[in-house]
């Protein structure tokens, strides 16, 4: 076993693009294997950061989206969600997106985690925040949302991630990890 950690064992031989639009891009790659072996990968490159929210009042509640997922073809309740492209700070896109789906403005501003959505598939890269000291106004969802905004206590959203009612990935890692930090009294 090797004790380089940062050393790429696989050898790409060629990369052809398969498919390009504005926020993904997917390439079949003809590859070496760590053993040496021939092989194929296929990679989705996101053209944009993941971007997540809890919004937390003094309360500890917070506001939820639901929405239809088209690629899942189920409906879905999840944390203020988007996108950040490449280059922009995710914070910006926070912000942004709370904006937009909720209406909802914070002045505190806590990153809590990043992650690799699917990392055997996809370089998709995510960034979760908790939002406090809110200021509330209108929503101004984008046409291709069609969302319905919930204020609940952050203890039924926590409930609904651990009974599977909330499966986003993003969703369920920062109400794990706010769960931990509001426990520990550092939210």
């Amino acid at each position: 076993m090797s004790t380089d950690l940062d050393k790429n064992p696989w050898q790409t031989l060629s990369i052809e693009e398969r498919y390009d639009n504005p926020w993904i891009n997917i390439t079949h790659r003809e590859v070496l294997n760590p053993a040496g072996g021939p092989g194929i990968y296929g990679l989705v490159h996101f053209k944009n950061v993941a971007v997540g929210v809890l919004p937390l009042d003094k309360d500890y509640n917070t506001w939820i989206v639901g929405q239809y997922r088209y690629t899942l073809e189920e409906y879905s309740w999840e944390i203020p969600e988007g996108g950040a492209p490449l280059g922009e700070d995710p914070l910006d896109a926070a912000k942004r997106e709370l904006k937009e789906e909720t209406g909802i403005e914070a002045t505190k501003w806590t990153q809590i985690l990043e992650l690799n959505t699917s990392n055997s598939v996809t370089d998709e890269y995510g960034v979760a925040y908790i939002a406090q000291d809110l200021q509330f106004g209108e929503s101004e969802p984008e046409d291709t949302e069609d969302l319905i905004v919930k204020k609940i206590p952050f203890s039924e959203l926590y409930q609904m991630v651990m009974d599977g009612k909330v499966k986003d990935a993003l969703s369920m890692v920062a109400v794990l990890k706010a769960k931990a930090l509001i426990d520990s009294n550092m939210i």
